[in-house]
């Protein structure tokens, strides 16, 4: 073996076989070997991680919405890969929507490609669409290297990318499972919603304010007729299927009885649904607002009960940045608000904040948030443990340490945030990127800006 060119080591290092004193060995960018403590030949340089930190692998989020190109005002590449950096995700996989054009054509693909080429901190993929009538588009963008495709079972709240019906997903998950591709599911059904929806009917000024309101019109059974028939649909075609941001506790079972048939079917979580209850949320408090949404404390005890289980296999972000005029915050219009929760930069220290008070392990914490996530787009040969062969994408992670959300704290775009206030334990020190260090304690190295590479499935670089 080649000499390393240099080896960070810790009393804790978290690796796929546990926590472990050990020393991480890198070479052009891979881990080459993971040594006792003490093996660091001679003269090699040497980085140690202090005494109560802990070294992590890098975090990866595969459920992102940047927005660029086209609304670039809401989120951009920059800025979305410094909140990743500064959170400790090192690899993260981009949403097909809310971008002009939306990525639901080979050409497409390449024009979201081409605008963020150069501006990426971290590495970054990036999921297709299916959308009605594109059946003929998804093997090209799977040549193209996109890690699997999504799509909407209601109205995804833009125009360029429509929702699909039970028909179009015949038409199209055939074709996915020929190819061996994942198809990435937003699970609510129209129906249940539109019937609550005229139940809240046109709600006052007042009630439109209610939290209450707003969570009545986006019932749960629009979530588990969703699972059912994706169940139904995976099935009967075989394609793989993944539930994006899951947050209702009454289709857990049936989430439970497709892996115990074992069907290629996952699901994920986010950390908004992990940390807060709708009992809590305040009147007008539109941050809040999110789809499907936050549900009431009982269910969120549910969720937690799912993942120690492994019913539900990972928890992501599902960062959904805009505009603060867009969140409707001046007249705390809960119906009228756009829906999303940005917290790319801060999915670790919630997500541990609230296991560890669960009594769950920094080892379970990596499995959901890195481990996980790599291999549900077929990374995890490079991304998500500290291995030999892996990429040296390395997080210095402080446990013990609180602070106290700060919106101008925040990296991404816009700083609304639901979590402006709230005490997080845990604090990122220092993110490695292919053994190139790329922040560290609030400060981006100056070869970060570009540091990142555009990921495509199957790449082995």
């Amino acid at each position: 073996m080649n000499a390393p060119e240099f080896v960070i080591r810790g009393r804790r290092v978290v690796t796929p076989e546990g926590s472990v004193a050990a020393s991480v060995h890198v070479r052009e960018g891979r881990i080459v070997a993971v040594g006792a403590f003490d093996e660091v030949a001679h003269g090699c340089p040497l980085v140690e991680v202090e005494d109560g930190a802990v070294l992590l692998p890098g975090l990866v989020d595969t459920h992102v919405h940047i927005n660029e190109p086209g609304r670039t005002e809401w989120e951009g590449f920059q800025t979305a890969t410094r909140a990743a950096a500064a959170g400790g995700v090192t690899t993260l996989v981009e949403m097909p929507l809310n971008s002009i054009p939306a990525t639901t054509t080979r050409h497409s693909l390449e024009t979201k490609r081409a605008a963020a080429e150069g501006k990426c901190c971290v590495d970054v993929g990036f999921w297709g669409g299916v959308v009605p009538g594109n059946r003929a588009e998804l093997p090209r963008m799977f040549a193209g290297g996109v890690f699997g495709f999504k799509c909407f079972l209601v109205p995804s709240g833009v125009d360029e990318f429509a929702h699909v019906t039970e028909d179009d997903l015949r038409a199209s998950m055939p074709e996915l499972a020929r190819m061996g591709a994942l198809l990435i599911v937003h699970a609510e059904t129209p129906a249940p919603i539109e019937a609550a929806l005229a139940r809240v009917g046109q709600a006052t000024a007042d009630g439109a304010r209610r939290y209450e309101t707003f969570l009545a019109s986006r019932p749960k059974a629009a979530e588990d007729e969703a699972v059912a028939l994706m169940v139904r649909l995976c099935r009967e075609t075989g394609a793989r299927v993944h539930i994006v941001h899951h947050s209702s506790s009454s289709s857990l079972q049936l989430l439970r009885a497709a892996k115990a048939e074992g069907l290629p079917f996952t699901a994920e979580t986010c950390p908004h649904y992990l940390t807060f209850a709708a009992e809590d949320v305040p009147d007008g408090a539109t941050e809040f607002k999110c789809c499907p949404p936050i549900r009431e404390r009982e269910n969120q005890d549910r969720l937690w009960d799912a993942l120690d289980a492994g019913t539900l296999d990972m928890i992501v972000s599902d960062h959904s940045p805009c505009p603060p005029e867009m969140k409707r915050r001046a007249e705390g219009d809960f119906l009228e608000a756009w829906g999303g929760i940005a917290s790319l930069q801060l999915r670790l220290p919630i997500v541990w904040t609230e296991a560890h008070a669960r009594g769950h392990s920094i080892e379970r914490v990596v499995e959901w948030v890195a481990a996980a996530p790599a291999r549900l787009v077929g990374l995890d040969a490079r991304k998500g443990a500290i291995r030999v062969g892996c990429d040296a994408d390395l997080v210095v992670f402080q446990p013990g340490e609180q602070f106290r959300v700060e919106p101008a704290m925040l990296h991404h775009r816009h700083k609304l945030t639901p979590y402006a206030g709230r005490t997080l334990s845990g604090a990122v020190e220092a993110t490695y990127l292919r053994g190139a260090k790329i922040y560290e304690r609030g400060e981006f190295k100056s070869e970060a800006a570009a540091a990142g590479a555009l990921l495509a499935r199957g790449d082995a670089r």
